[in-house]
């Protein structure tokens, strides 16, 4: 069952909370916060994923509970023990880094068992060969590393780290030196692993699908600060502000006028167009707002046509671009008020495909709408990506 961190202070005292927890965590760069004021709880067993575009803190959050950053101000305690100013190799975690750092020189047994060698564990050989059948890669255990695919690095590398059993396994971008079809297979890899091992993963990345493939919960984080967290789904289909709208995919943001508000609904005008949004979607207070749905959840169809979309129907639109990607069809559609609409449609056949300079129009279902505050550039989340 996934585990959801939460931001709320929970019941647990920190002696006892067995999980990752930190609490005002900060960390300053002359006069430039790295990150601010950052709580966080990580439950014991959880694949958690911090995602965010180059510079907003999520890697500096990773070498603070690594020890390899030292806090500005705040705790960092794990399973209980305060491990804010602990050297790296008295915590009971391991990382995983974008470049695997192997020993070329070392097979991959050696390189598997190096940190149990070092320590005098007993018992190794049978250790070793119990993780390298968990990552698969038994039958490649007197192979050197420049032998092996980029995927079965990466393997190695984990293995190497879980071998050492520690509380939490820092994941730092582990995917991105690897191809497109590669990367996707190793996200299901990596979290079967996570769940036969049952430790804590915290997971760095900038790459959406990533985060959302494999992660329980996934904090969005931006200029040193948690935006919102939460389910991968939930994050998607619920933004609360402009920036993991448009960071989490893509969203069609309009701007409208609040008429009204009951306890399941708000009604907004867009554009001279009453529109309905679930008042659990609703995320601004204000008079107006940006009402916001993904390019998914919009149907098009020829003018006057009824759409299987009863609730929010935009008239007037002319396709300005036509885009086919294979699984869909994307379109852009100007609409009267002069913005550009995103429409994503799917290829199953059963609907007709429309030109540059043909006449549409637009719906949706209301409960897939959502409303978030003016006061948000529109533009925010939009297009960051890592280095």
């Amino acid at each position: 069952m996934s585990q959801v961190a939460e931001t709320a202070t929970p019941t647990e005292d920190d002696a006892t909370y067995d999980g990752l927890r930190l609490r005002g965590v900060t960390k300053s760069f002359g006069s430039f916060n790295a990150v601010t004021d950052l709580d966080l709880d990580i439950p014991r067993g959880s694949f958690f994923a911090l995602l965010g575009p180059s510079g907003c803190g999520k890697t500096t959050t990773l070498r603070m509970v690594a020890g390899l950053e030292t806090p500005t101000a705040g705790t960092i305690t794990l399973a209980g023990q305060d491990i804010t100013y602990a050297r790296p190799y008295r915590r009971p975690v391991n990382t995983v880094f974008q470049n695997y750092a192997l020993f070329p020189h070392l097979d991959i047994f050696e390189n598997v068992a190096f940190g149990l060698k070092r320590r005098k564990v007993k018992g190794i050989e049978e250790k070793v060969r119990e993780m390298l059948d968990l990552v698969e890669l038994d039958t490649q255990a007197r192979k050197r590393p420049a032998q092996l695919s980029g995927g079965q690095q990466q393997r190695v590398a984990l293995a190497r780290a879980l071998i050492n059993e520690p509380e939490v396994l820092l994941l730092d971008e582990p995917l991105g030196a690897l191809d497109l079809k590669l990367r996707r297979a190793m996200q299901i890899e990596l979290k079967r692993i996570q769940t036969d091992v049952g430790l804590t993963f915290v997971h760095v990345t900038h790459d959406q699908e990533e985060a959302m493939t494999m992660a329980d919960t996934v904090a969005v984080m931006n200029l040193g600060v948690i935006e919102q967290m939460g389910a991968p789904q939930d994050l998607y289909e619920n933004p609360e502000t402009t920036f993991v709208a448009n960071f989490l995919g893509q969203s069609n943001l309009i701007e409208g006028a609040i008429k009204s508000r009951s306890a399941d609904i708000v009604v907004a005008d867009m554009n001279g167009i009453d529109v309905s949004i679930p008042a659990g979607r609703s995320h601004t207070d204000g008079d107006r707002g940006w009402i916001g749905i993904r390019p998914e959840k919009v149907l098009i169809g020829d003018p006057g046509e009824q759409l299987d979309a009863p609730g929010n129907s935009v008239p007037g639109g002319v396709v300005t671009d036509v885009s086919f990607v294979g699984v869909s069809t994307q379109y852009l559609v100007r609409m009267p008020w002069g913005q550009e609409l995103q429409v994503f449609q799917q290829n199953t056949g059963h609907r007709r495909l429309y030109r540059t300079g043909e006449s549409v129009d637009l719906s949706w279902r209301p409960e897939y709408a959502f409303l978030l505050d003016i006061s948000q550039d529109a533009s925010a989340g939009a297009d960051q990506v890592d280095d």
